[in-house]
């Protein structure tokens, strides 16, 4: 019984062998029959679909050539109806040299591989735009803005240092000479009060004039009033106010002595004389600091300086008086720029009604400036400057973006002024731009960030380079990426400059430094070639 369970066994093994040799031998006859197609469908990368399969403005480059290959065994060209996608043919590119263009299936004369078909529909047509699904805006975190109308206010801050106000200070003198009998101050930087005592002076000169007043103002009959004129007219010569004339001739005693008293109020900034020191005519006793108002003077780049008018409104602030803002206007830009830092001292006018800013503290500067006109704005973050333009991604409907050339002015407050390229309710990118420009370049579209304008002569770029193959009027090089083309690391063919503007001798492995300008439809063109002396062996 064991055995015959043993041979069921072995038999049954066998018979499954002899049925996957079947197997295997009809899928090979099946494989040979259908072709390199069908094997290769089967070889396929993972994650890559048929080319029947997938939109074409998804296709590998790999897919492409495929596509390429077949247009040529069936004669297609550009502006044919491709009969495996049912859809027009626009035209062939290399996808290293998206911005080229050709008419008819080839190969790249700038790479060794097929062109590449571009197709119209579902965004190809257009060459100016790229079409960005909802699922991957929202992956890529793009925001957009619109474009406003309204007035730029321009918000200039500085850093500044308050001083006195030189032209709110009064100085009182001496009329006549006299002797300090009393000083009522005696400290510099006290405060006081507008018409508080300063100090009072015993003045000799006046007691002799107004003995000779009082004496004649006794006198009456012909002839004395015009001596009372004249003995009044000493006095005042003798340096007495009128108000201390009239005092004299009010209370008919002498007065030999007046109290100099402060013209306005502020702080006692210098004080020249002593209790019993003498005072000569005109000599200053006291200067007085009017605190009102006060300077505040900071450093304004001269970039912006040009912005700031005598006369703009200012809100300042300090540490010394927290919680508090001063309000004033811009007194002057003084003349004279800071060849160290490039700076425009500016010089404020501050209110200061409590006192609380005093010389030495210092502020922090804020210039309002509102534009009287109206002006398109959008914001900053939405501009890019290339170096040679300024330029917005532009947002329409369909989830289709294009970058647009605009002209930029004023920018301030994350905001910045449009004076041409843009109108009122478009809406701008403010993210994620450089990522729709790296989509647009490997489609190839004629728009992009960092296209450069038009120009009469075409655009030449260097790099180095190693010889590899000689033929003819061409060579075969292998040079590293050139961002200025955002060409990678690769191995092409150049077509050589005459023979007369060539090296002596060119062999394979000569390091060279190459000019060149590409061409439309050829071979880039060298237009300088030089070798570079092989490098020291260590």
């Amino acid at each position: 019984m064991k055995q015959t369970r043993t041979a069921m066994v072995v038999a049954a093994v066998i018979a499954l062998a002899a049925v996957g040799s079947g197997a295997w031998w009809l899928g090979m006859q099946l494989g040979m029959e259908r072709g390199p197609a069908a094997i290769g469908a089967s070889t396929q990368t993972e994650g890559a679909p048929a080319a029947g399969a997938t939109d074409p403005d998804q296709w590998t480059i790999a897919q492409g050539e495929d596509a390429t290959r077949r247009h040529i065994q069936s004669g297609l060209k550009v502006g044919d109806i491709d009969p495996v996608k049912g859809r027009r043919i626009l035209n062939y590119h290399d996808p290293m040299v998206p911005g080229k263009h050709f008419d008819a299936p080839a190969k790249s004369p700038f790479m060794d591989m097929m062109l590449v078909p571009r197709y119209a529909g579902n965004g190809a047509a257009d060459t100016s735009s790229i079409t960005v699904s909802p699922r991957i805006q929202q992956n890529l975190g793009l925001r957009t803005a619109p474009v406003v109308q309204g007035a730029l206010v321009s918000e200039i801050t500085a850093i500044g240092s308050v001083a006195w106000n030189e032209r709110d200070q009064a100085l009182v003198s001496s009329r006549a000479m006299g002797y300090v009998e009393k000083l009522h101050v005696n400290a510099v930087l006290d405060r006081v009060a507008a018409g508080a005592p300063l100090a009072e002076l015993y003045v000799p000169d006046w007691v002799a004039a107004q003995e000779e007043y009082l004496a004649l103002a006794r006198l009456s009959g012909a002839g004395t009033d015009t001596l009372k004129d004249a003995a009044r007219q000493r006095t005042r010569q003798a340096g007495m106010e009128p108000a201390q004339i009239q005092q004299v001739v009010n209370s008919g005693q002498l007065q030999p002595r007046f109290t100099l008293r402060a013209p306005i109020a502020g702080v006692l900034t210098e004080l020249t004389v002593r209790q019993g020191s003498t005072a000569m005519p005109g000599m200053v006793i006291a200067r007085i600091q009017g605190t009102r108002t006060v300077w505040a003077e900071g450093e304004v780049p001269e970039s912006q300086a040009a912005l700031l008018q005598p006369g703009a409104p200012v809100k300042a602030s300090s540490p010394g008086a927290p919680g508090q803002n001063f309000e004033g206007r811009l007194q002057a830009l003084l003349p004279q720029v800071n060849p160290a830092t490039r700076t425009v001292r500016a010089r404020l006018e501050l209110a200061n009604p409590d006192g609380r800013l005093v010389p030495g503290m210092s502020v922090q500067m804020r210039f309002a400036r509102s534009s009287a006109e109206s002006t398109l704005m959008v914001p900053s973050d939405a501009v890019i400057h290339t170096g040679r333009r300024s330029v917005v991604m532009l947002a329409a409907e369909g989830g289709r973006f294009s970058p647009v050339e605009v002209v930029t002015g004023l920018e301030t407050g994350g905001q910045t002024k449009i004076v041409s390229g843009l109108q009122v309710g478009q809406r701008v990118v403010l993210s994620g731009q450089f990522l729709i420009d790296s989509e647009a370049s490997l489609r190839g579209l004629e728009a992009r960030l960092n296209q450069a304008p038009e120009a009469g002569a075409p655009s030449r770029y260097r790099t180095d380079a190693v010889i590899n193959t000689l033929s003819g009027d061409t060579v075969n090089l292998t040079h590293p990426p050139i961002a200025a083309l955002k060409w990678p690391e690769m191995t092409m063919d150049f077509k050589l400059p005459p023979r007369e503007r060539q090296p002596r001798i060119l062999e394979a492995g000569d390091r060279l430094q190459i000019e060149f300008r590409l061409q439309e439809g050829d071979l880039p063109q060298i237009t300088e070639i030089q070798r570079v002396a092989p490098e020291p062996r260590k």
